[in-house]
């Protein structure tokens, strides 16, 4: 995907006294009281912020945070905690800058907030007379933000349209590279593992990797709804019965290109769903009809790893059993254990993926984590992001 790269401006010389407006994902949790509870976002968006100031720029920074009504500002909306946070890591004291749309005065070297660009009216809809003041307000747009590319916004696309140059950020420049090594350009074989509650949710992600991938390994509520559509038994277990058809289409579609959705050999059970609910590992044909499976069995568990420490690319969204109960964590271990020591490029994004790189401590064997939740699931499913497309119209003139 061709895009014009901020880092690439910079190498040029094409930065220094340019007002460069900047959409980064400073969308942070907070507690009750208004207490940034965690700054990852803050700290990723910092070296784009940097790389702008020390190339001699005007620098403008914004982003959304929390769901606020449009035109309706309320103190608890605001992005002073995120610009006092900031600041603290940068050493700067960050001005936060309300009501900026018809104008905002910053010098070459200095750096503003501007306020929650949500409170914006007709942010969300990418209003075309919003978009195109907010693009007067600079010589250079970045995007920084992947966990908003797959969303058409003012601050996203429409200043994109307009702006007199419209390029990547360091962030969003390093989710394509990852994309596109993944899914465009991969070295085979490639796996995927796609896991969670439901098919339902997933079923669009499943077809356009079926397409696609030499593996496709399904865990959680949809491997039960696979297992069904493989004619096993699965008790009172979560799954999708009116889905069976589509579960079936899909492990018809891999066999045809000589590919396949492995199906569990042994399973995790309880007779509960709870944290001290007893495990009872059981081939996949003997589960009875009042067990819950809650993880896949250590025999799949070590297939699974195999064929993904002999991959080439492997793509991970989702645990592959209830991992936040010990008893039922030992599947989705293996899984990340595997994708640490296998060879291959791996791309992983979803929350309860990263939650589950965390717990297993393996950040650093990860080839590419990526930040954008809803993002990264449009990917897989095969769409092109409005950032993306926008940004790539962009460079090609």
């Amino acid at each position: 995907m061709n895009v014009i790269r901020f880092s690439d401006l910079i190498a040029a010389g094409k930065v220094s006294g340019q007002r460069v407006f900047i959409r980064a994902d400073l969308n942070v949790p907070q507690d009750d009281a208004g207490n940034i509870t965690e700054d990852t976002r803050i700290r990723a968006s910092i070296p784009a912020i940097e790389a702008a100031l020390k190339a001699g720029a005007a620098v403008m920074v914004t982003s959304h945070l929390g769901r606020p009504t449009e035109g309706e500002f309320k103190p608890e909306d605001s992005l002073a905690p995120v610009a006092a946070r900031m600041g603290e890591l940068m050493g700067r004291e960050i001005p936060v800058v309300a009501n900026w749309v018809d104008g905002v005065t910053v010098a070459p070297g200095q750096l503003v907030m501007l306020e929650n660009c949500r409170l914006n009216k007709g942010e969300k809809k990418n209003n075309e007379e919003l978009a195109r003041k907010m693009a007067a307000l600079c010589d250079i747009f970045v995007n920084d933000a992947f966990g908003t590319a797959h969303r058409a916004e003012g601050t996203t696309y429409g200043i994109a349209q307009f702006a007199p140059i419209a390029c990547a950020g360091p962030l969003l420049a390093a989710e394509i590279d990852a994309i596109t090594k993944a899914l465009a350009a991969p070295k085979r074989p490639l796996v995927a593992i796609v896991a969670g509650s439901k098919v339902s949710t997933k079923l669009t992600i499943l077809k356009s990797l079926s397409a696609n991938v030499d593996g496709l390994i399904v865990g959680g509520g949809i491997a039960n709804t696979f297992m069904l559509a493989a004619g096993l038994k699965i008790g009172k277990s979560l799954a999708e019965p009116d889905l069976v058809a589509e579960a079936a289409a899909v492990i018809e579609s891999m066999k045809a290109r000589g590919a396949a959705v492995p199906i569990p050999v042994d399973v995790v059970c309880a007779k509960s769903f709870s944290a001290d609910a007893v495990a009872t590992v059981k081939a996949a044909d003997e589960v009875a009809d009042d067990d819950l499976i809650l993880d896949i069995g250590p025999k799949t568990s070590a297939i699974l790893a195999e064929q993904l420490k002999a991959a080439g690319t492997i793509v991970w969204n989702g645990p592959v059993g209830v991992f936040e109960f010990d008893a039922f964590s030992h599947g989705t271990e293996a899984i990340a254990r595997a994708i640490a020591d296998s060879s291959a490029f791996s791309i992983a994004g979803g929350g309860d993926t990263l939650a589950a790189i965390a717990k297993y401590g393996i950040e650093k064997d990860v080839g590419y984590i990526s930040t954008g939740g809803g993002a990264f699931l449009e990917v897989l499913e095969g769409k092109t992001l409005p950032a993306f497309e926008i940004l790539s119209r962009r460079a090609a003139g």
